[in-house]
């Protein structure tokens, strides 16, 4: 399993019980915890931060850090708080998010949001790289100067083939998200090979993330698929997606059953075991486990961070 990094998303509802989570996840082995942001959450930069205090190993993921809301600079500055606190350990996943969240929460204009990711990775890298930049493009102007270059991952969310066609000419990885594994094979790894020739690099990893519980509580399952990724249907782009990778019935905002079965690792310990070391066949350098919790398993959880942590080490 050396060829697929093993990576977890860690979600609760405070800041303290998501750095008990990190550090679960590390005592089991996994390789990266990984935080979502958007709204009035915690933010993941903060909590990392705070965990590293608690943690010496485990990697740390945004995935995403909303571009619309943040300015490079100031994501920069968070950035450079938590590799000074633990390096080398930050993944620095950036992403326009999505128009409803951007529009409807923060009120900010939706407008072209691959050519803003495009400027930001660039103020980004400049920084990273170098310590400092000098930009000014056509939406963003970043002019400053850091004490020293960092040791920070840059990665960009992708679902679409333009996101991962830029992933591959810019990022240091790719971020899918509930995005079927055929359409990772067939779209996404083209358009990264195709970004990465352009930029002639090589072709960064893909972050495959993908629903996993060590369960065979079929329908705690499917009712959890439907409380943690029943949404994702109904958000405009996730939809067309999800149309284009071969489930028309995305169009009326529903997850289906055949949906459910192409997104979701689930079974025995084995069984979920062996469908992950299928992912590298797919196309992806790193798995973003999003843990299902079915309704009458709270052990569920535990079993799930357990297996992920016995991957880890094979």
């Amino acid at each position: 399993m050396r060829n697929l990094v093993i990576g977890v998303h860690v979600a609760a509802g405070d800041a303290g019980r998501l750095v008990d989570g990190i550090v679960a996840a590390e005592e089991a082995g996994v390789e990266c915890a990984w935080m979502t942001s958007g709204g009035a959450a915690a933010d993941p930069l903060a909590v990392f931060a705070a965990a590293a205090m608690k943690t010496t190993r485990i990697k740390f993921g945004t995935s995403i850090l909303p571009t619309f809301p943040r300015h490079p600079l100031v994501a920069a500055q968070g950035a450079m708080t938590v590799d000074a606190l633990a390096p080398g350990r930050l993944r620095l996943g950036v992403g326009p998010s999505h128009k409803p969240s951007v529009e409807g929460t923060y009120g900010i204009a939706f407008d072209r949001p691959q050519h803003f990711l495009r400027e930001y990775l660039t103020i980004l890298r400049a920084l990273i790289e170098t310590g400092k930049v000098d930009y000014k493009g056509q939406r963003l102007v970043a002019r400053a100067q850091l004490a020293a270059p960092a040791a920070v991952t840059l990665m960009a969310s992708a679902l679409r083939p333009n996101g991962f066609r830029l992933c591959g000419e810019l990022a240091d990885g790719a971020i899918s998200w509930v995005c079927p594994l055929p359409y990772l094979r067939d779209v996404a790894v083209p358009a990264i090979q195709e970004g990465a020739a352009k930029a002639n690099r090589a072709a960064p990893p893909l972050v495959a993330h993908v629903p996993v519980v060590v369960s065979n509580d079929e329908a705690g399952i499917r009712q959890a698929a439907d409380r943690q990724i029943g949404f994702y249907p109904r958000v405009p782009y996730y939809s067309q997606m999800f149309q284009d990778a071969g489930f028309p019935e995305a169009a009326d905002g529903q997850l289906s059953a055949r949906m459910v079965d192409s997104l979701v690792i689930w079974g025995t310990a084995e069984q979920v075991k062996s469908r992950i070391r299928e992912l590298p066949s797919f196309g992806a350098g790193e798995l973003l486990a999003m843990p299902l919790t079915p309704p009458d398993d709270r052990a569920a959880l535990a079993r799930t961070l357990a297996v992920l942590g016995e991957l880890a080490h094979e």
